[in-house]
């Protein structure tokens, strides 16, 4: 439906499986996905609130379980799906002087976290040099941020393009949700050492349930992906012969003035048609009123429009041989 010049369209609605489409193959849902995120890379960071909150009680999660303490300057530590960069300051503080591979589905995001490595090499490089003779050595020793080497591949969790056995951390901050958990997760207990961790943070299904109640009273398509519990991404780590050591839930909200603003964020993170079916026509004039009706009803004291964030915190292990088999 055109819509007169007086009232522009809505935003395009985060759809991730419209009821009436055709389902996507595997290959054509990563594609997907990889368009979408190659997309919202430029504008990443503006909108994305929620998920450098994520990183930081992911790391917060990890300390508390003392996770970081088998991990030594010689070891190699995997970002997987690590978007624009959030998680390099926290695993500066987490695992200071490891070698890093920086992981990422989407040329762009490796390329803005790039850059952003490269700025905290600047100014660690800048604040060395002012003591430069105290500290020679320890230069050596560290580069950017406490990293001594960043390795981007643009790659897969599905698929991972790493060799067996060498990870002795994986950490993942909302990137494993896109994927199928059995094969995501086979894929990280094949590249972890024996005793090797994994961090991830995922999402749980109660995520953005104001949005779905809200397109419910407009028509019967889905137009968020169907997130996994807990207990599910539990028994799949179980099933690729990884030990969960702990999880934890957590509710985040991010909030805008209004529906239009909240849907534009969601879109900004490349949370929009990552999952095949977008909506085939936009909305109209009518059912874009219902649908603003019908979210209004979640609107909080401070005037401001949430949405949930359903996190899911996990540690898995990958069991260590038995000594005598050594």
């Amino acid at each position: 439906m055109h819509e007169a010049a007086a009232h522009p369209a809505p935003p395009a609605a985060p759809d991730a499986a419209a009821g009436a489409a055709p389902i996507m193959t595997p290959r054509a849902r990563r594609q997907g996905i990889r368009n979408a995120f190659e997309r919202a890379a430029a504008h990443y960071d503006e909108a994305a609130l929620i998920q450098r909150e994520i990183c930081s009680r992911l790391r917060a999660f990890a300390v508390g379980l003392d996770l970081q303490a088998g991990v030594s300057i010689d070891d190699t530590v995997l970002d997987a799906g690590c978007g624009t960069g959030f998680g390099f300051a926290e695993l500066d503080q987490l695992c200071p002087g490891t070698t890093r591979i920086a992981l990422d589905l989407a040329p762009s995001m490796l390329a803005q976290a790039g850059r952003r490595h490269e700025r905290a090499r600047a100014r660690t490089n800048r604040a060395q040099s002012a003591t430069a003779a105290a500290c020679a050595e320890s230069a050596r020793a560290h580069d950017a941020g406490g990293s001594s080497g960043l390795l981007a591949v643009c790659g897969d969790l599905e698929h991972l393009p790493l060799a067996s056995g060498r990870i002795a951390l994986i950490w993942s901050s909302l990137a494993i949700q896109w994927c199928e958990p059995g094969r995501a997760l086979a894929e990280c207990a094949r590249v972890l050492a024996p005793g090797g961790v994994a961090l991830v943070a995922t999402l749980g299904p109660r995520t953005l349930w104001e949005l779905r109640e809200a397109f419910a009273l407009i028509d019967g398509a889905r137009h968020t992906i169907d997130f996994h519990s807990a207990t599910a991404w539990v028994r799949a780590a179980q099933a690729a012969a990884l030990t969960p050591i702990a999880h934890e839930t957590l509710e985040l909200h991010a909030s805008a003035p209004d529906l239009r603003g909240l849907l534009q964020d969601i879109k900004r993170i490349g949370a929009a048609t990552v999952d095949g079916g977008r909506r085939r026509q936009p909305l109209g004039r009518a059912a874009w009123t219902r649908l603003q009706d019908g979210y209004e009803r979640h609107r909080r004291d401070d005037g401001r429009l949430p949405a949930t964030y359903d996190v899911i915190l996990l540690a898995l292990r990958k069991p260590a041989p038995p000594a005598h088999s050594r």
